[in-house]
């Protein structure tokens, strides 16, 4: 049996903002094949911590280190992963062709990689739409091709099936299964926890700290959590 490589090491992660500690002592490794699901309540940290494997948010101290670079030394990692991020991050003047084709030029992609995503995430129907004119799924559907263009070895994703349609989250949650079987990684920040099921394992945020637990652990604790509330105002997920 191959060995899995190792993804990503994190080892003492603390973020600090305005002097107050929104991560303390986090550390977990991902391996080659792996989905990783990272839960947290609104507050936890789970966006920040996912900006910094992805090298878009410093980080005060500890160690990260993301494809065998140590992200603060060595940027060159960044060139193996694909995220997508919760904020609006296309070319909205654009239709979804000229999206893909702009950003497969700057990932050194090449018109087979253009075509087997809009296979992948059906978009063929779409290619001369305004990005800015797309539904949440299909906009999200197209945030995903764009950042598997290249074929990373590691995705990054925030809330990337939150408030789209059945349809688009399962061609989205579909399409990880090969990138997984080609020894790829997943880590993904989400707040639906059915979607627990579809990680190897849940990571889940809690008063700066990280507990690493099975899907049905996972689930488990949340019942827990919501019988332990006694308003629903108080458990928005992030």
């Amino acid at each position: 049996m191959e060995e899995q490589a190792k993804l990503v090491e994190v080892k003492d992660l603390v973020q600090k903002f305005l002097l107050k500690r929104v991560l303390d002592g986090i550390s977990f490794n991902l391996l080659s094949g792996e989905a990783l699901g990272i839960f947290g309540l609104r507050g936890s940290g789970k966006t920040a911590l996912l900006h910094i494997l992805a090298g878009v948010e410093r980080f005060s101290s500890g160690q990260v280190e993301v494809l065998g670079c140590d992200i603060r030394k060595d940027q060159s990692f960044k060139q193996g992963i694909g995220l997508v991020t919760q904020e609006p991050s296309l070319f909205q003047d654009l239709n979804v062709l000229e999206n893909l084709d702009f950003i497969a030029s700057l990932k050194n992609a090449g018109p087979p990689d253009i075509e087997r995503v809009i296979l992948q995430l059906e978009l063929k129907d779409y290619l001369r739409y305004p990005v800015n004119s797309l539904e949440a799924g299909v906009y999200q559907r197209l945030s995903l091709a764009c950042a598997i263009l290249n074929s990373p070895r590691l995705l990054i994703l925030d809330e990337v099936i939150k408030d789209i349609d059945i349809y688009s989250r399962h061609l989205i949650l579909q399409g990880l299964e090969p990138f997984l079987a080609s020894g790829g990684g997943v880590i993904c920040g989400f707040s639906n926890i059915e979607m627990s099921a579809y990680f190897n394992h849940v990571a889940w945020l809690e008063k700066r700290q990280m507990e690493i637990l099975s899907s049905g652990e996972a689930r488990d604790k949340w019942i827990q959590l919501l019988e332990s509330f006694k308003k629903p105002g108080d458990w928005d997920a992030e």
